[in-house]
């Protein structure tokens, strides 16, 4: 197989209902200051920066699926997994900004207070 490993796209959608039912580990690649900013409920950070495959949570019950800005950066956190041996290929694609414009729930920090903000 030549070019790039392919990944398989979710949509919001299907990635809020299977968060509801604890079917994924969601893993935002995105820096540090990004997901502080705002985040989806329960998405645990990898910055892509410092990414390393064998430091992916793998779990019998639950897939990994990748979660960053627009989708660019998640894809090639699957890339690397899957060039790892990883079988991890999905991801949300649009990332957070396709997330939220379904209108889909975040969690944000108000950077003056310090307060935690959950967007619903």
């Amino acid at each position: 197989m030549f070019g790039r490993p392919r990944t398989t796209d979710l949509t919001p959608a299907q990635v809020s209902a299977m968060l509801h039912r604890s079917e994924i580990i969601l893993i935002d690649v995105r820096e540090p200051g990004e997901f502080a900013a705002e985040r989806i409920h329960g998405a645990l950070n990898f910055p892509l920066s410092t990414f390393d495959p064998a430091n992916v949570p793998l779990s019998h019950d639950q897939t990994v699926v990748f979660q960053c800005g627009s989708g660019k950066r998640s894809a090639t956190a699957v890339e690397a997994c899957l060039k790892a041996g990883l079988k991890t290929d999905a991801h949300l694609a649009g990332g957070i900004m396709a997330w939220k414009a379904q209108g889909l729930p975040t969690v944000s920090l108000d950077v003056e207070s310090g307060a935690v903000r959950d967007r619903s």
